[in-house]
């Protein structure tokens, strides 16, 4: 999750025209840069000026320590304002802190309301977010149909956890019918952007044939990867792999895993039954 985001320009509300827009740019910058300080020079007088999106960053600098000592009280208090303003991130890092209940008393019900109050405005870390706690039932009925279309929503928007956890709904029939094409091409998605445990899922998929077909050497260079990446599913396969390559096969294999991913579109295109 991306505690700092850039200034919404459609937040006409607060927004008094370039100047504002320049200096939360110019912020923003100087926090890629790791000069905290003179970020938040900047986004100070604004925050206390309404802009929401400057208030949801000072917060997380106090949530994340960045420039400030951290204090989960002040991170509270400014992530608070920005969400009661509207701001799709200050709702969905909110949500976090009532998730973990830092600086907050838990609360999931209180983090999922949060979450689905930015998901709606398009935000797709809470689209994320919302999609796991209606899968597991935390703060919320559980609702594996509803869980499937905010997975489906963030996934088009190049979130790669929720491509994976796409590819577990159509695996294991939840919220959709069962097919293992879809799950197997989601878990690709999901393991050729970063996720650790869509890579595990992949290897675990060509490692079984299911919905493609079977490559040992595929597998293992997948799990390998998700084991680098600390995915814990990984380890349910990875021995049994090994003991069915010959030593060419697991040296090209660890050859593969060692390769940069490809580079991809942020966002991910619409998923079909015909799609390799």
């Amino acid at each position: 999750m991306s505690w700092l985001e850039r200034f919404a320009h459609r937040d006409s509300r607060h927004d008094s025209g370039s100047t504002v827009a320049d200096q939360m740019a110019a912020a923003l910058g100087a926090a890629e840069q790791d000069d905290y300080a003179s970020a938040l020079a900047l986004w100070e007088p604004l925050a206390h000026a309404g802009v929401a999106r400057a208030q949801n960053n000072i917060g997380a600098c106090f949530a994340e320590g960045l420039g400030v000592a951290r204090n989960a009280e002040l991170a509270f208090r400014w992530l608070s304002l920005a969400a009661e303003a509207g701001d799709a991130v200050g709702q969905r890092n909110l949500a976090a802190l009532y998730l973990k209940g830092d600086g907050v008393t838990q609360d999931h019900g209180q983090a999922a309301k949060l979450y689905r109050a930015a998901a709606r405005q398009g935000d797709g870390a809470a689209q994320d977010m919302l999609s796991w706690l209606l899968l597991q039932g935390e703060g919320v009925v559980a609702n594996p149909t509803e869980a499937y279309r905010w997975a489906l929503a963030a996934a088009e928007q190049g979130v790669a956890a929720a491509m994976t956890r796409l590819g577990m709904l159509y695996h294991d029939a939840l919220g959709v019918a069962r097919d293992p094409l879809q799950a197997a091409e989601w878990w690709r998605r999901g393991a050729e952007r970063g996720d650790a445990d869509g890579q595990a899922m992949l290897g675990a998929a060509y490692y079984l044939g299911s919905g493609m077909p079977r490559d040992l050497v595929a597998a293992y260079a997948w799990l390998l990867r998700a084991q680098s990446g600390g995915s814990l599913l990984a380890a349910t396969y990875l021995a049994s792999v090994r003991a069915s390559l010959s030593a060419e096969e697991i040296a090209a294999a660890e050859r593969h895993a060692a390769a940069p991913l490809p580079q991809l579109q942020t966002q991910a295109q619409p998923l079909s039954r015909s799609q390799p």
